[in-house]
């Protein structure tokens, strides 16, 4: 199925998850996770109308927003992956919205290559060793660190674990998020943005069912 196709069908599953949660599906933003996926089908679906892609290597990023420059609508990107603070510098004049902060030192860099950037936390709703972001317990103290440093904290972000019912992850998240009085919430990607949205999201990461398979990492 074509990328253009999948995007009509998505649209379809979200306008249908909003409905059911009683939210208007305008309310939630679905962002393309275009992880290897080539800036010729980017092209297609923005001319579709999507707009807002999320990318997770920096490299990557900045290649494809070169190769989209001039195109209208304009892309959104969003940078969605772990961030290393020596990249920065090279995302700050492309990046909409940063997903992935999960530190004080991690948010300082942005500060000083991006001054007011626009920022979501991330949370480790799950408490995972194997993952990013900041414990939940934290999150109030670095929402806190973060406007100090003049930062937007738009909301918060959580990749809930795979072998897990995502719902009670996103349920935690949307309290979580009420309790720090933030809006944004992006949680839910290919195989539960539908339950993502039921329980509140406010952003929808994504890739597979949009774009198809990812080829196999070389």
């Amino acid at each position: 199925m074509s990328a253009l196709a999948n995007l009509a069908r998505v649209r379809g599953q979200i306008d249908a998850a909003a409905g059911r949660a009683g939210r208007d599906s305008a309310t939630v933003l679905l962002l393309g996770a275009a992880k290897t996926v080539p800036a010729a089908v980017l092209v297609e679906t923005l001319g579709a109308g999507l707009v807002d892609y999320g990318e997770n290597r920096a490299q990557e990023l900045v290649a494809k927003a070169a190769e989209l420059d001039g195109c209208v609508p304009a892309p959104r990107w969003h940078f969605l992956g772990r961030l290393q603070r020596n990249k920065v510098g090279v995302l700050a004049p492309r990046v909409t919205l940063w997903h992935s902060v999960d530190s004080q030192e991690l948010g300082a860099a942005i500060a000083r290559r991006a001054p007011g950037a626009r920022v979501l936390i991330e949370v480790n709703v799950a408490r995972e060793r194997q993952k990013g972001g900041c414990d939940p317990d934290a999150a109030s103290a670095l929402t806190d660190a973060l406007r100090a440093l003049d930062l937007q904290v738009g909301g918060l972000m959580t990749i809930p674990p795979l072998d897990r019912d995502s719902r009670p992850y996103f349920a935690e998240l949307r309290e979580l998020a009420q309790r720090l009085e933030v809006d944004e919430l992006s949680m839910g990607m290919s195989g539960d943005f539908e339950v993502a949205i039921e329980e509140g999201a406010t952003i929808v990461r994504v890739g597979r069912a949009l774009f198809g398979a990812r080829p196999p990492v070389m």
